[in-house]
């Protein structure tokens, strides 16, 4: 029998650590994890208090951030497409209070495309009681035009899911540079702000899943970097499914290190629906096997007839890791053993794995697709010595 997720969550509250690093697949509860320590550490109150009247104690980035950012995609003109801001106490102040909307811009630019270019409606215009015109200065929505300086410049795009999120985690990340800028002066009263004088935690669940491998690793980096210079008595959870990311971040903090090592975690869902939060040492590849886990993953939805499109990934990782591990060039070199056409199975795998197509545009996957992962992990497992040695070792 395991825990609930608020056990763990009072688990990880704790624990005397600055940083916690946690490797978790989608759909295990992390989203659900950062709730119930939020919950835990800044519970809502019954007296119609809202949070602007409390003391700030933990700012996390999760699925509910990504939440204040909803579209208006002009449905009628279809032209004036728009990312609309749910205005909060945040946004406010890192976009009004410390005019920070251009370095949202540079970050967001460096890891997308340096010609997509956002612009914040910095004001807008309302009548007052006397019915007299003035302006109001507000950052409520957000355009976005494709400006390659011709005559081909593109205005008012529609971003993909994952062009969304890293806008999103830029405008977090520009506010968590500020909240440690301003934390970092010892004195209270001596900060441009106090209203994250009380702050205690930072949860940051999956940062970006859509980058590159080069530019997550950046972040990795960059955030690592924010966290190191964060004052002692901030502490930072961080989540992931990527154990690229975890890696960086487990290296960069030196979590290596005799003494931190404890701050390191899987998170894992039983059957029963309670949950572990088992004690690693080591990277993603030497603490839990991460191969090994992706392959039980897939087994388990195989046998449940469960496979999502998200499986494909997982499977892509698998044979990826096999071909590096063997000397291959390409990964769909593994595919030569497989009977049918090796076209169609690359064409199946990189249908579901591109993040604009799987998030966006294509079905869940028919009978035959599901059936397409069972016999590809197949191949790998019967034609590949790796795979026996690796449940020998694992």
């Amino acid at each position: 029998m395991g825990q609930t997720l608020e056990e763990i969550a009072q688990q990880l509250h704790d624990t005397n650590k600055k940083v916690q690093l946690i490797y978790a697949f989608n759909g295990t509860g992390k989203t659900r994890l950062s709730r119930a320590l939020k919950q835990l550490i800044d519970p809502k109150t019954e007296n119609g208090e809202g949070p602007e009247d409390r003391p700030l104690k933990v700012l996390y980035y999760n699925a509910f951030t990504e939440d204040l950012f909803f579209w208006d995609n002009d449905l009628d003109g279809d032209t004036e497409r728009k990312l609309k801001i749910h205005r909060n106490s945040f946004t406010d102040w890192i976009l009004k209070d410390q005019g920070q909307d251009q370095n949202i811009i540079a970050n967001f630019q460096h890891y997308t495309d340096d010609k997509l270019t956002p612009r914040f409606n910095d004001e807008y215009k309302v009548r007052d009681q006397d019915d007299k015109e003035k302006t109001i200065k507000a950052f409520s929505e957000v355009t976005f035009s494709l400006e390659r300086g011709t005559d081909e410049d593109i205005s008012n795009l529609k971003l993909s899911k994952g062009e969304e999120s890293n806008f999103i985690w830029s405008i977090f990340y520009t506010l968590l540079e500020e909240v440690i800028a301003v934390l970092n002066v010892a004195e209270p009263e001596a900060r441009g702000t106090n209203q994250f004088d009380q702050l205690e935690y930072v949860f940051i669940d999956d940062p970006v899943s859509s980058l590159d491998e080069n530019h997550l690793i950046e972040l990795a980096v960059n955030l690592a970097g924010l966290i190191k210079d964060a004052p002692t008595g901030l502490k930072f959870i961080v989540t992931t499914h990527s154990p690229l990311f975890y890696n960086v971040l487990h290296n960069e903090l030196d979590l290596k290190k005799q003494g931190k090592k404890e701050g390191c975690y899987l998170l894992e869902r039983l059957e029963d629906g309670s949950f572990n939060l088992n004690v690693k040492y080591g990277d993603a590849n030497k603490s839990f096997s991460y191969h090994l886990h992706l392959k039980r993953v897939l087994e388990e939805a195989i046998a449940e007839n469960t496979v999502e499109r998200y499986h494909f990934t997982l499977l892509r990782n698998l044979y990826e890791k096999t071909a590096g591990f063997l000397g291959y060039a390409r990964w769909s070199d593994l595919l030569d053993t497989v009977e049918g056409s090796k076209d169609a199975y690359v064409r199946a795998i990189n249908t579901f794995t591109h993040s604009a197509l799987s998030n966006e545009q294509v079905s869940e996957p028919s009978p035959a697709e599901k059936n397409t992962v069972k016999l590809l992990l197949e191949n790998l497992v019967n034609n590949y010595a790796y795979w026996q040695q690796g449940e020998q070792n694992g």
